[in-house]
């Protein structure tokens, strides 16, 4: 489907080129000033500035007019005036606006074009780690990581998403001396047993987050007890088997808490797999490394040299094997590219990982290129900034701990549920109805707080401003959607239905004008990577959907027919375009409140 936007480009592009200008400098776009037209057109200046290297002696606004006088001709332009030096100002008419609107409400997806030619795309995200509860750090990976696994699904594509969990290293090592202290009769640690071990893990997921700072701490003051969780990972990673079934039980334990954690999110994964899973890939991998002749050894690790000829940075080599013979982060996440490249074999990979991690990144990508794996344009690090405290700094609890996710959504649902209360709304709900929408609500208010920032911003939490329902917030937006499902379930008691739009007011104009950019929000979101122009897209729907409510009655008694008709197939079209907006942002909105 195209555009207003598109039809006026078009329009305008087709003039400046029969006026013997590149078709390009004549795009249109939405306005600087769009209480003054909603488009414009700034061909002439630049077509000034190649008229004058032709030896033309001609100014902006004279070309403006030459175009100005065939555009006056086209049946999709009401009205069009020169402003300032040059510039073209557009209205569409009401006819287009009247077609446009119909096309968006007949629509599937309400004027969201898919791609032609969809990819596979793996979005990696998350990045929990096996024993430990998810904290306030992990927020932001699966906010944003999940947001935009949606946002290219719901234009097409393929997209695969892989938790890619912390599963391997010394933690684990950690863990499995800690659990031989507490348990040592259990059988995991009587290494003459090979197999049959039980099938119901040893430890609880309360166990895990309880035994592993215990080790940490017992580790870092003693040299023989960090001895003993290197001797233990070496163990397991050569494959001890009663040392692998533990693994795999802290896992199984670990994947079965954090399906609920990342559930309580809205975030759901595809793949729930962790570095662990490509350990036997290892051997291999740096067997074809060495064949292709780009590792060497350096002090008796051996690397990859990555640094490029010519710049100014400089970026350390890949590290594959420690003096010691030992994997390091960077041979897990190449063996995690060779798995990958085996299947399900992506077009493209995104790593939403904090953007501290770019020089890790930085380093895998160009190894794995230099290997012939990938190309560059196929491997991407989206970085992001960090939720601070009013300190400016990372969040941290009162005590300077880090806050557990838990706790962060509890403060939400608080502040929420305050809200609710102090404006009555639902209270004569039940109480069950009452909690879950302070949750909704909630969750919306963080989530979007979160998404609307551009996604390397730094941003500050305050939970009262969250869950404001005034301003560009989750819960001004969630509002907006009840609103509309209240209108809608009136119209139904009154036996109201839908019709043929045809647009009177300029309230319902600039409606229309609202919904016919989502298009183009989606696309430049998922060109940047950016939920943040998919929540600019829906706050402004919101915003012109309150002045369409306001000036434009859609079931009051002296409304005629027609025009009830008319005005609720503009709010049912914006209930859907606003509902797959924050769908696209992991975020629902209640039946009511």
């Amino acid at each position: 489907m195209s555009s207003i936007l598109d039809r006026l480009d078009a329009a305008c592009r087709a003039v400046f080129e029969d006026m013997g200008y590149p078709a390009q400098i004549a795009g249109v776009r939405e306005s600087d000033r769009p209480d003054i037209a909603p488009f414009q057109c700034n061909g002439a200046m630049a077509a000034a500035g190649i008229a004058k290297k032709r030896g033309e002696k001609v100014n902006p606004r004279e070309i403006a007019a030459r175009a100005v006088a065939v555009l006056e001709g086209n049946s999709d332009i009401a009205k069009i005036e020169i402003a300032g030096p040059g510039f073209i100002n557009l209205h569409p008419s009401l006819n287009l606006l009247n077609q446009q609107a119909a096309d968006i409400a007949a629509d599937k997806l309400t004027g969201l074009n898919t791609v032609i030619e969809p990819k596979t795309i793996m979005v990696d995200y998350g990045g929990a780690n096996v024993a430990k509860p998810m904290h306030v750090g992990h927020l932001r990976s699966a906010v944003i990581g999940e947001a935009i696994k949606r946002l290219l699904r719901v234009q097409g594509h393929k997209v695969i998403g892989d938790v890619h969990l912390g599963d391997w290293g010394l933690q684990m090592g950690h863990l499995i001396t800690e659990l031989q202290d507490e348990q040592p009769d259990l059988v995991y640690f009587d290494p003459e047993i090979k197999d049959g071990y039980p099938s119901d893990p040893p430890v609880t997921m309360d166990d895990l987050a309880r035994l592993y700072p215990q080790a940490s701490g017992k580790a870092k003051a003693d040299k023989a007890r960090m001895k003993r969780s290197r001797e233990a990972t070496a163990e397991l990673q050569s494959g001890r088997p009663g040392y692998r079934a533990l693994l795999d039980h802290f896992i199984d334990v670990s994947v079965a808490a954090l399906k609920v954690g990342y559930g309580n999110l809205g975030v759901e994964f595809d793949l729930w797999k962790g570095e662990a899973c490509v350990d036997p890939l290892i051997p291999d991998m740096i067997e074809d490394l060495k064949s292709k002749g780009i590792t060497e050894e350096d002090e008796g690790a051996l690397i990859i040299r990555v640094e490029e000829e010519g710049e100014k940075k400089d970026v350390p080599p890949v590290m594959l094997l420690a003096s010691s013979g030992a994997v390091l982060y960077h041979t897990t996440d190449l063996a995690t590219l060779v798995d990958r490249k085996t299947d399900p074999d992506p077009d493209l990979i995104l790593y939403v990982v904090d953007q501290r991690q770019a020089l890790h990144f930085e380093q895998v990508f160009r190894a794995a290129v230099k290997a012939g794996w990938y190309e560059r344009d196929q491997l991407l690090h989206l970085g992001f900034g960090t939720m601070n405290g009013k300190d400016g700094k990372p969040f941290k609890t009162r005590d300077g701990g880090v806050l557990r996710l838990e706790d962060l959504l509890e403060i939400m649902n608080d502040a929420a549920g305050k809200r609710l209360e102090e404006g009555g709304i639902g209270a004569d709900f039940p109480a069950e109805e009452r909690n879950e929408i302070a949750r909704q609500v909630g969750l919306a208010a963080l989530k979007f707080a979160d998404l609307q920032n551009q996604r390397l911003t730094n941003y500050v939490f305050d939970a009262e401003r969250f869950t404001a329902f005034e301003g560009k917030t989750g819960p001004y937006l969630l509002y907006a959607a009840v609103r509309i499902k209240s209108i809608l379930r009136k119209a139904h008691d009154m036996g109201v239905t839908a019709g043929a739009i045809t647009l009177t007011d300029p309230a319902e104009q600039q409606l229309v004008l609202s919904l016919d950019s989502f298009d183009r929000a989606v696309k430049a979101a998922s060109e940047k990577y950016a939920p943040h122009l998919i929540c600019d897209h829906v706050y402004r729907l919101a915003q012109s959907f309150s002045r369409f409510y306001t000036d434009c009655p859609i079931l009051a008694g002296d409304t005629p027919d027609d025009v009830k008709a008319s005005r609720l197939a503009l709010a049912e079209t914006t209930l859907r375009q606003l509902e797959l907006g924050l769908h696209i942002l992991g975020i629902d909105a209640p039946e009511r409140m």
